[in-house]
């Protein structure tokens, strides 16, 4: 089981579709470098099996994680405590910044978009918080210090 936001799954199920929509154009750029000659020194013939090969596999891997995903039912969590799918505001009490992360599963993390997984280091160290907790989170660089500002869903 991978617990997965709404969101999450949505995503995951789009990717899938993306992936399958292009199964048949590499198919068909095979069959068009088959029909060039020679295999063995064909380049585009192997790149495309190779595109295929890469294509089918992720394929695989995303059918598997979407066969074990379970959607979180927000309404079942405690909206006052530090969960999967909150997004939780941060103070850095060491330079008083403040940040803004949401805890997310497996194949939805993107630090980028601020999303970070339940089981990272700051993610453990924030489940089960509630505000107005200080959170010291060990780094490889060093250990990090937060308070808890809020809490959303």
């Amino acid at each position: 089981m991978i617990p997965v936001t709404a969101e999450g799954k949505k995503k995951l199920q789009e990717d899938l579709r993306a992936m399958e929509v292009k199964v048949p154009r590499v198919r068909k750029a095979i069959e068009e470098a088959r029909e060039k000659g020679d295999l063995k020194e064909n380049a585009e013939y192997h790149a495309a099996r190779e595109e295929l090969g890469l294509l089918q596999g992720n394929i695989a891997d995303l059918k598997s994680r979407l066969s074990q995903a379970v959607v979180v039912d927000e309404s079942q969590i405690d909206h006052n405590v530090v969960g999967f799918g909150c997004t939780v505001e941060l103070k850095d009490l060491d330079d008083d910044s403040v940040e803004e992360w949401q805890l997310v599963g497996q194949g939805e993390d993107d630090p980028l978009e601020n999303k970070i997984l339940t089981t990272s280091p700051v993610g453990q160290a924030l489940i089960g918080h509630v505000i107005g907790d200080q959170v010291t989170v060990s780094a490889p660089m060093g250990e990090l210090h937060f308070e808890i500002v809020s809490i959303s869903y």
